[in-house]
């Protein structure tokens, strides 16, 4: 089985996720649906369809979450001696050579990603064309108005 690349931040904010659904969400739930049984019929009784419902999403968000850690590779970049190579978890700053703007993105698995944070996923088209490029090299990259030209800047293993 393939193994899926994660950060250290990446893995401890899901496995905060997951133990707050298994100790608060879940007994949560169970006792939602116990108080609903006690209110009679259960074929009318909305309070227990959605506790019910609730508790179907909270399982399965267990069960994936569960199955995304099974299924990771934790990468801690500040382990790894720093270079100016360009990796998976990498603080990447980048020129466009077009525009003359200056982005700074950090390079983290799917589930981290979050372009509002400047965090973009490894299967990114800008991750995947600099993913072994060194500082000072130019890559091009295909994005939805057509290639942006940019310069790798900076490589930081923070």
């Amino acid at each position: 089985m393939k193994k899926v690349p994660m950060t250290v931040e990446g893995e401890t904010r899901l496995r905060e996720e997951l133990n707050h659904l298994k100790t608060v969400v879940r007994p949560r739930v169970i006792a939602d649906i116990a108080t609903a049984r006690e209110h009679g019929d259960l074929k009318e009784n909305a309070e227990y369809h959605a506790a019910r419902e609730e508790q179907g999403f909270a399982e399965g968000r267990i069960k994936e979450i569960e199955g995304k850690l099974a299924d990771s590779q934790v990468i801690d970049v500040t382990s790894l001696p720093a270079s100016s190579k360009v990796i998976f978890g990498t603080t990447v700053t980048l020129f466009n050579v077009d525009t003359e703007d200056t982005v700074t993105y950090k390079i983290v698995g799917d589930d981290e990603a979050d372009v509002k944070e400047k965090k973009i996923s490894y299967a990114s088209p800008i991750a995947k064309a600099i993913i072994g490029k060194e500082e000072g090299d130019e890559v091009v990259v295909k994005i939805p108005s057509g290639e942006a030209t940019y310069e790798v800047e900076k490589v930081e293993y923070i």
